[in-house]
């Protein structure tokens, strides 16, 4: 008798599964959903830029313009209720600029042209219908790449992370689809250093070094870089130190400047047993001194 209503019960499971897995979770079983919640936050310059979406899987069927996401209507661009991006600070995508906040993402696939949206209305989630063009924060087309892989389960995520930028990514099936978040940096920097830096009181050998490694990686005064590099190795000389300072005298020029401080910067990097930074000193020392 056991057998038999173990067997009547499975066989109620396999037939109705989607009714018995919402019946199941109505009655307090904790059950895996379907489409998992998510959520991904990059730091992009100093800003953040946090994703929450739900992430459905293909599960045999066809994606774009076939058994889920149909061409040509808006797309709450995941599962369940809206897909999110949060920006800690402003940003600027496709040229215009993105007051920070919280925006919903949206998007309307075609095959050769997607149109992106930042919609200010976070609670629309499945209830397209009620969209409004109206309430779009922004609005711009992407063109859809071809993925060489398969990607089983909807992602969103970061990549080609630069000091000011990352680019967003949509994967799915066999289609990539992303675009360019910038956040402003220089100005912020640029600010701490002058208030640290150039009118500070007292500066530490590590904000003259981090000042000066700033300005030589974003093309600034060069002669200033170096300058405030010497003062960072005037009493506490490390050899990371000294060797972005010898970079620095290779781009003016002062090509046995820049020897003699990689030397000094190998001698200390072989005390601390630092063989990655006796490398990169004597590849550069082998390359400068060829120079004239």
């Amino acid at each position: 008798m056991k057998k038999i209503l173990f067997s009547m019960l499975m066989s109620a499971a396999l037939l109705g599964g989607t009714a018995v897995t919402v019946q199941a979770q109505q009655q307090g079983i904790a059950m895996p959903a379907a489409s998992p919640l998510s959520s991904v936050t990059q730091e992009v310059g100093l800003s953040k830029v946090t994703v929450t979406y739900s992430r459905p899987s293909m599960k045999g069927r066809s994606v774009y313009g076939g058994d889920i996401v149909p061409f040509g209507k808006v797309w709450r661009t995941g599962a369940n209720n809206s897909t999110t991006l949060n920006f800690s600070d402003d940003v600027t995508i496709q040229g215009k600029k993105v007051p920070a906040g919280e925006y919903a993402l949206l998007t309307i696939p075609n095959q050769n042209e997607w149109t992106v949206i930042l919609y200010k209305d976070t609670k629309l989630g499945g209830n397209v219908a009620q969209y409004k063009q109206e309430n779009d924060q922004l609005r711009f087309t992407v063109k859809p790449q071809t993925n060489p892989r398969t990607v089983e389960t909807f992602t969103i995520n970061f990549a080609n992370l630069k000091a000011n930028a990352a680019d967003l990514e949509i994967l799915w099936d066999k289609t990539v689809v992303s675009f360019t978040i910038e956040a402003e940096v220089d100005s912020k920097v640029m600010a701490q250093i002058q208030e640290r830096v150039l009118n500070g009181k007292d500066v530490s050998p590590s904000l003259y070094a981090a000042a000066a490694n700033y300005y030589a990686d974003n093309n600034k005064d060069m002669k200033q870089a170096l300058e405030w590099m010497k003062k960072a190795n005037a009493n506490e000389p490390r050899f990371w130190n000294l060797h972005a300072q010898a970079k620095m005298q290779a781009k003016l020029k002062d090509y046995k400047g820049a020897v003699k401080t990689a030397e000094q910067s190998i001698e200390l990097a072989k005390k601390a047993n630092n063989d990655d930074y006796v490398r990169m000193n004597e590849k550069a020392i082998a390359e400068w001194k060829k120079m004239k």
